[in-house]
């Protein structure tokens, strides 16, 4: 066992048994590189990552490969989810280096002072695709190194400077809706009207755009020319999607992404930080739409993720591997054969007609399932009614479920990590309003707890959990996404203890990571152990931004406490990213979202009176499809509240205000009044 065994990812336990001589990233492997004058060579992955596991299998378990690696280099093994700080450096520097966008695993050689000079992905053992083989370039690298390090060296600088000259200039004054209506045109320039999506294979479902265009079009729908369009584009990728293989067809839930434009075969890795956002998007789209389909969707998605995907303690572990001995996607095929036995006749008509078993197999020989014909030529192939072949179709799904879950299972990373719990906890909380399912806010509200009572000590909130061992001070995302989940989840369930971490985390924001000179704010807080580079983004990655979320949810608090202090950050951070919204729109989707609340500030409805009560008023006001409407139900007997709400009372009678920027209407005393005054705004 190296130096990994001691580690809690269960990305770096996959390498604690490896021949290579690997150091976590710490003082002690950065100490000896400058010691012995030696090159790092830094690895970045996570444990679902396919390509990963090979070059591990490949480079990073041979033994001759090995005794290259610690000959030549001082080895640092990552796990980019615990430490995303690190990654985001690397990965940008990659790009500098490459002119490519990078991805997993990432290969960087450094020098010891952390500089990059030489960066890839994957690397393969053999020499092949123009690409060279792994030991190859070790000994071409070290052999560059040792001759020409001072070279290497202001090379390495160039690069840790072309960081900062990446991060945006500039602080506009003027803020304006140009940058929306960019994103609009992008986003239908972008769309594929026959499957969905933005661009072209691979396809990533990008929830983000998703929401800002249905967003879009409610911000439209009663003027004098609805943006259909832009509802259109949600919903048809949303329906590809469900419809596609990159949806788990038995077991709900959304795999990474696509292959293919048709969303047939997707890479296997299904992440948490996926399938929150679009847990989202479904609950919305329901709730515009009236689609059954959506429902349908968000209850399996939601089902799926508090099945597999919650640990006894409350949180949520984080990813299921894309592999299942050693071979991808291999957990979730089928031979025909193997239906053919599960189920009945009548079952085995429908089911094999609706999900394309009769067809030719797609992928690798056997069949991803995916719904290929209609439920009509179903109930026809069946000899039966629709309805019907839609429930022959719901019980073999069942049996097949049921049969799959007794294979080897996939590996899973069973770390808790704090910004994509929050990224689910807003949507269990969005998807429990939506679907009247309490129970999701329940599993919501019990994670937000696990979160506070395990992931915050003193005053600090920790970025991943596992195995009894809090880890990591927290990044920017981890306090963002989470002041945004629990402004969703007081709008599910008011707690004013609640509301308390809201504005800690809020203050924290403010205090640690506010860049005081451009606006906006840097990825690590002001303690954090220093870097080669202090990272401030403001686009969408695979994750919306940490900025961009930041400004939304400071914003939304704000208006709620009437706070000119997180109004300003708010400001402040769209006014330091204006430059990059107005260059690069569809890269910052989430962040013109907050510039779309900041232009047409939130209608803030807050209801003070029975618990009961005023819960079934936010329920019949909240039935409406309304982004920009904030409904809080807060009992008449809450404590604790900021005067901002406290002044607001009910006496011995529910009553509702509306607030608008800085103005609030009378107290409203009845529903009627209160449905009367919410459908004149």
């Amino acid at each position: 066992m190296n130096r990994l065994a001691d580690e809690t990812s269960p990305y770096l336990l996959q390498h604690a048994d490896n021949p290579v001589d690997w150091y976590p990233w710490g003082e002690e492997a950065l100490a000896k590189a400058k010691a012995e004058n030696k090159p790092i060579l830094l690895s970045v992955g996570y444990s679902a990552c396919h390509w990963c596991h090979v070059m591990a299998h490949e480079s990073f378990e041979d033994d001759a490969t090995a005794e290259v690696m610690n000959k030549l280099f001082i080895n640092v093994k990552v796990d980019r989810e615990e430490r995303p700080d690190i990654d985001k450096i690397y990965q940008t520097a990659h790009q500098l280096i490459t002119r490519r966008n990078g991805g997993w695993p990432l290969t960087v050689f450094m020098t010891p002072g952390q500089q990059p000079f030489l960066a890839g992905t994957y690397f393969p053992k053999a020499e092949m695709h123009g690409m060279p083989a792994f030991t190859d370039l070790l000994l071409q690298v070290a052999q560059y190194y040792e001759a020409n390090q001072a070279e290497l060296e202001k090379q390495g600088a160039a690069v840790v400077d072309a960081l900062g000259e990446m991060e945006p200039k500039g602080n506009s004054t003027s803020l304006n809706a140009q940058p929306k209506t960019a994103l609009r045109k992008q986003l239908e320039e972008s769309f594929d009207r026959e499957w969905g999506g933005f661009g072209d294979a691979p396809k990533f479902p990008h929830p983000t755009s998703l929401e800002y265009a249905l967003r879009h079009w409610r911000g439209t729908a009663h003027s004098e020319e609805p943006d259909v369009e832009a509802l259109y584009m949600c919903a048809l990728t949303m329906t590809r999607m469900i419809d596609g293989g990159i949806y788990d067809q038995l077991g709900g839930g959304f795999f990474r992404y696509s292959v293919d434009r048709e969303w047939s075969i997707p890479h296997f890795e299904k992440m948490l930080y996926d399938n929150g956002p679009l847990l989202a998007v479904l609950a919305q789209l329901w709730q515009a739409s009236g689609d059954d389909s959506f429902r349908i969707a968000a209850n399996e998605t939601a089902d799926w993720v508090l099945r597999e995907m919650r640990s006894s303690e409350g949180g949520f572990w984080s990813t299921l591997d894309a592999d299942s001995e050693g071979e991808e996607g291999k957990f979730y095929v089928w031979d025909d054969e193997e239906v053919t036995a599960l189920l009945s006749h009548d079952e085995y008509q429908a089911l094999s007609t609706r999900f394309g078993l009769k067809q030719m197999a797609n992928f690798e020989g056997s069949w991803h399932l995916q719904v290929r014909d209609t439920l009509e030529n179903a109930a026809e192939a069946s000899n039966q009614i629709t309805s019907t072949a839609q429930a022959l179709i719901d019980s073999g799904r069942a049996k097949l479920l049921a049969a799959r879950n007794e294979r080897i299972w996939p590996g899973r990373d069973e770390k808790v990590l704090t910004a994509w719990n929050a990224l689910m906890i807003r949507g269990l909380a969005m998807a429990g309003r939506a679907l009247g399912r309490a129970e999701l806010i329940d599993a919501a509200d019990q994670a937000l707890n696990f979160i506070k009572t395990t992931l915050y000590k003193d005053g600090q909130l920790y970025a991943s959990y596992k195995d009894g061992r809090t880890r990591f001070e927290a990044y920017l995302d981890d306090h963002a996404f989470l002041l945004d989940a629990i402004l969703e989840l007081l709008q599910a369930r008011w707690n004013s203890d609640h509301l308390k971490f809201a504005i800690e985390l809020a203050d924290k924001l403010l205090s640690d990571f506010s860049d005081a000179e451009q606006g906006g704010f840097y990825f690590t807080s002001s303690h954090h152990e220093e870097l080669v580079h202090r990272t401030r983004s403001f686009a969408d990655d695979s994750l919306p931004s940490g900025n961009a979320i930041a400004a939304f949810a400071l914003g939304r608090l704000g208006h709620l406490l009437a706070n000119e202090n997180y109004l300003r950050a708010a400001e402040r951070t769209l006014q330091a990213g204006d430059v990059v919204m107005q260059d690069f729109p569809h890269g910052h989707a989430a962040l013109i979202t907050a510039l779309d609340e900041y232009l047409a500030a939130p209608e803030v409805v807050i209801i003070r009176g029975s618990a009961d009560q005023a819960e079934d008023w936010a329920r019949n006001i909240g039935a409406i499809y309304a982004p920009r409407r904030l409904i809080f139900a807060i009992a008449a007997d809450a404590t604790d509240l900021p005067q901002a709400l406290a002044s607001k009372t009910s006496g011995d009678s529910t009553v509702a205000y509306i607030c608008k920027g800085t103005s609030c209407s009378p107290p409203l005393s009845s529903m009627q009044e209160l449905a009367a005054a919410i459908k004149e705004s």
